[in-house]
């Protein structure tokens, strides 16, 4: 096992399965070459390397796997071994899927230059990698763009539109979800489709949108342990989905004093995620902060926890006055990722919020920049 070699793998699946294992063939011709290959997947949650020897181009892997795999084939072209061998960015490689069955890879001299015959799995890999691509082109473009006009002298005195970028941002992630919808409604029997569920929700995944999602897929598909693993998840999440009652906690604010949620009954309550060692809900206070001061006598508040590292009460505290949060409830238990109030509610990623009614149940969640305005606008009429 070469943990190197195994970073090149992503998003592999590594649940308790039942099923029996299914015989593989990986057959491949790379024009002359000799030396030795190495193939790195996974089976269930067991991570294999195997190597075969290519004589005039040709070799061959056989083994079992249960579930299609992720899988990353690399030629030791200078003899060095797995421990030895560069995997990065521009070594000699290809990633593909293993599935059951025969896959016939060619090439004319390389591993990256192959290409895969009568293998619908990887030809429904290569939509979803050019999906993934156009998505990532489009945002480092938006990006890159920011970033020239934040260098440009003209903008030196002139802050980033959040709001604005946000806007942009949201625009190519609403199409990036519409077409892997698209694909895993052409492909209900793939388990690519099924790993795409994943991809859909992202770190906030939303049960009432992924379920229907996975109901759509085949029976057989549905039947795995994986798509049973992500059935069992996204019911769990009902409990903090929009529609849900808000789960009620107690922690302790900024003086140590314990404040319960459910003692802002009859307010909207915005419960908001956040530290003060994350950039991004840095970038989004002077939004919230407009915000509440814009509607805080309108029957509506905020309590905001914070996911700071345990002994960084100084951090926290000045965050918050340099923030100017200081007009709402700020509680923390200043356990970071382990903070039992992102435990309880599932909180993945920061910053991260939650829109809760006046009678305690949660309306809306994720609403940064303008969304978080809009959505009040509809209900402090």
């Amino acid at each position: 096992m070469r943990k190197l070699f195994f970073c090149l793998l992503l998003s592999l699946p590594m649940l308790a399965f039942a099923q029996v294992p299914q015989p593989f063939n990986v057959v491949g011709k790379f024009g002359n070459i000799n030396a030795k290959i190495y193939l790195g997947y996974q089976l269930g949650s067991n991570r294999v390397l195997d190597s075969a020897q290519a004589v005039n181009g040709s070799f061959e892997f056989k083994g079992t796997l249960i579930y299609p795999s992720l899988a990353v084939l690399v030629i030791d072209f200078k003899g060095v071994g797995a421990d030895k061998m560069d995997v990065g960015p521009n070594s000699d490689k290809l990633a593909f899927y293993l599935d059951k069955g025969t896959i016939n890879m060619q090439s004319p001299d390389s591993a990256y230059k192959a290409k895969i015959i009568g293998s619908p799995i990887n030809d429904q890999y290569l939509k979803l990698l050019a999906i993934n691509g156009e998505a990532g082109a489009k945002t480092n473009a938006l990006m890159t763009e920011q970033v020239r006009l934040a260098n440009d002298p003209a903008n030196a005195n002139k802050p980033v539109d959040q709001n604005a970028l946000q806007a942009k941002l949201k625009v190519i992630q609403a199409d990036y979800h519409a077409k892997l919808k698209a694909f895993i409604s052409a492909n209900p029997d793939s388990y690519l489709s099924l790993l795409s569920i994943g991809t859909l929700g992202g770190p906030s995944p939303d049960p009432n949108e992924l379920l229907p999602v996975l109901d759509g897929l085949s029976k057989e598909l549905q039947q795995t342990e994986t798509a049973r693993s992500i059935r069992n998840s996204l019911e769990s999440l009902k409990a903090t989905a929009n529609g849900a009652m808000a789960p009620d906690f107690e922690q302790a604010d900024t003086l140590g004093h314990p404040v319960r949620l459910s003692s802002f009954r009859g307010k909207y309550v915005l419960l908001d995620f956040w530290a003060s060692w994350c950039g991004p809900c840095r970038q989004e206070n002077p939004n919230v902060v407009r915000v509440f001061n814009k509607y805080k006598d309108k029957n509506f508040t905020i309590v905001s926890v914070s996911l700071d590292r345990p002994g960084a009460v100084f951090s926290w505290l000045e965050a918050i006055k340099r923030d100017h949060l200081g007009g709402w409830t700020q509680l923390s238990d200043l356990k970071f990722w382990n903070n039992a109030v992102a435990r309880l509610y599932f909180v993945q990623s920061i910053p991260k919020n939650f829109l809760i009614d006046p009678a305690g149940k949660i309306i809306a969640q994720d609403l940064r920049g303008d969304d978080l305005e809009s959505e009040l606008q509809k209900v402090l009429r």
